[in-house]
């Protein structure tokens, strides 16, 4: 009974290092939010006002000089491309966007994916370390 206590506790350990271990030791800005935040309408063109959220998870601030944006796409065409300031550690910056659709297209019709993506310095090197984080999709 002892030995699997022991047991148990030491693969419990080593599985809590390796988490450990795995986490982001640079910048790791994420899309973490896309939203409808509001509808206008001119009774043949709808717009909704989304607000969209990037946070930098990492232990490290960007450098000032990086040049980043979040891409927007819409049945793998690109829309527009929204520029993002350097985050530091914890810090989260949030951006509207406006898309317009017909007043006739139906609820959850509108798909749309947002993509970061890092220009400079070149190569990002540890702006980034964590790069499963960098795309959203939103469907309205």
């Amino acid at each position: 009974m002892m030995i699997r206590i022991v047991l148990a506790l030491f693969v419990f350990v080593q599985g809590s290092t390796g988490l450990a271990n795995a986490a982001c030791k640079g910048a790791d800005p994420a899309i973490v939010s896309a939203a409808v935040k509001g509808i206008t309408s001119d009774g043949r063109i709808n717009r909704y006002a989304l607000s969209i959220r990037v946070v930098n998870f990492g232990s490290m601030k960007q450098p000032s000089n990086l040049l980043q944006s979040v891409e927007i796409y819409q049945n793998g065409i690109k829309l527009d491309t929204k520029g993002l300031p350097p985050l530091k550690p914890g810090q989260a910056y949030a951006f509207p966007y406006v898309f317009q659709r017909s007043v006739d297209a139906g609820d959850g019709t509108s798909t749309l994916m947002l993509k970061l993506v890092m220009r400079q310095p070149s190569p990002p090197g540890n702006m980034d370390c964590n790069a499963a984080n960098d795309t959203y999709t939103v469907t309205f």
